[in-house]
């Protein structure tokens, strides 16, 4: 029975765990902890103690309540549940007597899981569900007859043992779906503590894995971490008052403070390191898990695992042994290579292999720092990492894991676990930078230098979490980077010029006009040369896919496109592609014309202002928001194209937007008064800002703002009041985030203008 459910209330009443365990549950620190923890086990041992019916005390054997879950590791939260077995040998009127001291429990407002069982029926129970298997392995004595909790403990790991292999495969299968269904707690800002993947269940797996003997699942570092995720979730049970094992982003300033953390990013942090932490060592477990396992089945080659066992070599230095990277054993000496490490997980990254926990716990203890500049060796080893694409990100995250990647990037100490608040990222910033550079191997033949292409897309971000523009920060970290690494001095400074320009691409191509000389000049005198451009073209492409789906659209890929073709044709000598026409049937013939598909609107009608306002708020009254949409003028015929995104998930229906926007087309819609008196919705959001820029006839207002429905809508109904005509517009909207640039043109007040907008955000 979960937190919540209760009972009806005995007649007897009940009495409480006492002051002692009150006290230790009340907003506190000293409620947190490893010793609070054992003092609330201790207080409630000796209330079950004291609530145990007169039986227990009658009768020497044959009864005997047994703590499991929390309470039987003496790991007790401050609102955690009960979970108790009342173990009897068949003993009459064991119902009643369970009753009896269900109820009091109940009464005290606890939460309570119960069973009352016999010793080989809880076997039974184990036998058939790998849950109540592992939940015995943590069976401790609370009060009756010690030798029956005794009798059942050693049978349920002996049991445990004999059927590990059945057992196990079946646990793996659960870790995998409750993963699927909580997600990564390393990556997530409001993560589940207990059931997310690296959380506290999967150190009770990493328990069962330990005591099946298969392997040592709970090194000092496991151990380390699972104390801090306790600690943890018992300063949100004490911020909260109330069980509650997912950290939401309102409670983590007060947790981190019962913590004594700086803030709310430095608890994010912490969490994130220790769930990879027991992340890896539960992935590191299940290979051996299926190494134990070995070669099962019909049809398998026993010369398969003979030939599996041989140590082969795979690198200077580096063999392959059972499925693992280890060192060869003429790499173990008093005076190992400083790039060693580096070859090493070069190989296993080309290989697809994972690193076997003893070389990395010898390469962290005994392999030297590198030198300055890097030896040749160092770099071609760095390089072939970053370049093995899919194989780069576990081979990192294990030499990360052990403090490996600090050794070769010193810089990377400060980007560890970095959590990023934006919700279109799903990773925390240096799992972000490895999977850009991951992604960057995959595009390696599009530009003519892969090498500056993968340590790019590794060091865009590297100046986040400094004060100023990251951009600017990073390409300046760069060059002492790149300088360390022995890179070619034209090498440092078109990485640099890579980390300053990372985000040039796509915010010109969805913030500005492209058919605009000024534009693409702008582009040009950035880029410099088509090498740098190529380079920045796959980055952003990179950027992007490791940064999540929201971040990339076949819409932002055709803009980007276009002005990477046009930059091309001004750096090569010749003058930029001539703007694309628009589809034929729009462009000419009676108006109004609507085209409407899933993500796609079009509609071209006779010009007139307010017409962008016009369309806004008619998709917007459809429950469709604009993710970016196309405006240009062909005499007095205005065409608007809009890629769309059904705000709620459902599309609209068909024939009924395509007939309001002919309706919009012959200005016979009314204005939707619902959405022009909508608030902005920003709450604790980041107010609105306007930033100024020029084009070659117009100037362009650059609205950065939360996104919320009907905003489109409301600004450009507020441009087209003030009489102010819209050449051209970009909208481009990012998770929460829209930067929407309208290209204004005719004399109007700026002051005037920008008050308005900022109003209408």
């Amino acid at each position: 029975m979960g937190p919540g459910n209760t009972a009806p209330s005995s007649t007897d009443g009940a009495v409480g765990p006492g002051p002692a365990y009150t006290r230790l549950a009340q907003r506190d620190p000293s409620a947190i902890g490893a010793d609070a923890r054992a003092a609330r086990a201790d207080a409630l041992d000796d209330w079950l103690r004291r609530l145990v019916p007169p039986a227990f005390t009658e009768r020497s054997t044959g009864l005997a309540l047994v703590a499991v879950g929390g309470l039987g590791r003496r790991e007790c939260t401050p609102h955690g549940d009960l979970d108790l077995i009342l173990l009897h040998t068949g003993v009459p009127g064991i119902d009643e007597l369970a009753a009896s001291l269900w109820y009091p429990i109940w009464d005290a407002r606890l939460g309570l899981d119960h069973s009352t069982r016999t010793v080989a029926e809880s076997l039974d129970a184990a036998h058939d569900d790998v849950k109540v298997a592992l939940g015995l392995l943590d069976a401790r004595h609370v009060a009756g007859d010690p030798a029956l909790t005794a009798q059942l403990s050693r049978a349920a790991v002996d049991q445990w043992r004999r059927t590990g292999r059945r057992q196990l495969l079946r646990l793996r299968e659960l870790c995998e779906e409750r993963h699927a269904a909580h997600g990564e707690l390393a990556y997530l800002l409001e993560g589940d503590l207990k059931e997310a993947a690296g959380g506290l269940r999967d150190v009770g797996v990493l328990r069962g894995i330990g005591v099946a003997g298969v392997a040592d699942a709970l090194p000092p570092q496991v151990r380390a971490a699972a104390t801090r995720l306790l600690d943890v979730r018992d300063a949100l049970h004490v911020s909260v008052g109330r069980r509650n094992d997912r950290l939401r982003a309102q409670e983590r300033l007060q947790v981190a403070e019962l913590l004594g953390l700086a803030d709310g990013d430095a608890l994010l942090r912490r969490i994130g390191l220790d769930a990879r932490t027991v992340s890896w060592s539960l992935t590191d477990a299940w290979r051996s898990v299926q190494r134990w396992h070995g070669p099962t089945g019909r049809g398998v080659d026993p010369r398969a695992a003979e030939a599996a066992s041989v140590r082969r070599p795979v690198a200077r230095d580096v063999v392959a042994v059972n499925g693992e990277i280890v060192l060869a054993r003429a790499a173990v000496g008093p005076h190992p290579d400083p790039s060693l490490s580096l070859r090493v997980a070069a190989a296993a990254a080309q290989h697809h292999m994972p690193i076997a926990r003893a070389t990395l716990e010898w390469l962290a203890r005994f392999c030297p720092p590198l030198p300055t500049p890097w030896p040749s060796s160092a770099r071609s080893a760095f390089l072939t990492l970053l370049g093995a694409g899919t194989g780069l990100v576990p081979a990192w995250e294990a030499c990360d894991r052990f403090g490996l990647t600090s050794h070769w990037l010193p810089q990377w100490t400060r980007l560890r676990g970095t959590p990023q608040h934006h919700p279109v990222h799903r990773y925390t910033l240096d799992r972000h930078l490895v999977q850009a550079a991951a992604n960057a191997a995959t595009w390696s033949r599009e530009v003519s230098r892969p090498d500056l292409l993968v340590l790019g897309a590794l060091l865009h971000d590297v100046g986040k979490g400094l004060p100023g523009d990251h951009s600017e920060i990073g390409a300046d970290l760069v060059l002492d980077i790149g300088t360390a690494m022995g890179l070619p001095t034209a090498d440092v400074t078109t990485i640099s010029n890579l980390v300053r320009h990372h985000l040039l691409l796509p915010d010109v191509a969805t913030r500005r006009d492209l058919d605009d000389p000024a534009t693409i000049a702008q582009v040009v005198k950035a880029v410099g040369d088509v090498t740098t451009l190529e380079l920045l073209h796959m980055l952003a492409r990179s950027d992007a896919a490791a940064t999540g789906p929201a971040a990339w659209s076949a819409w932002k890929s055709k803009l980007i496109d276009d002005l990477v073709n046009r930059v091309r044709a001004v750096l090569g000598g010749a003058e930029p592609p001539a703007p694309a026409a628009p589809d034929p049937a729009l462009a000419a013939g009676p108006m109004p014309v609507v085209q409407v598909a899933d993500d796609w609107v079009a509609l071209a009608a006779q010009d007139r202002r307010g017409l962008l306002a016009a369309v806004a708020g008619c998709l917007a009254t459809h429950r469709l928001e604009i993710v970016a949409v196309n405006s240009s003028t062909i005499g007095d015929r205005a065409i608007f194209e809009c890629a769309v995104n059904a705000r709620y998930g459902t599309a609209p229906d068909r024939e009924l937007l395509a007939a309001d926007l002919r309706r919009v087309g012959l200005d016979q819609l009314p204005a939707p008064r619902r959405l022009a008196a909508a608030g902005n919705g920003r709450g604790s959001a980041a107010a609105p800002r306007v930033i100024w820029a020029e084009a070659t006839d117009a100037q362009v207002l650059e609205l950065r703002a939360t996104d919320a429905p009907g905003l489109l809508y409301r600004v450009t109904s507020a441009l087209a009041e003030l009489g102010v005509d819209v050449r051209t517009a970009r909208v481009s909207t990012l998770g929460a985030d829209v930067v929407d640039a309208f290209y204004l043109v005719g004399d109007f007040d700026r002051a005037e203008v920008e008050a308005a907008v900022l109003a209408a955000a």
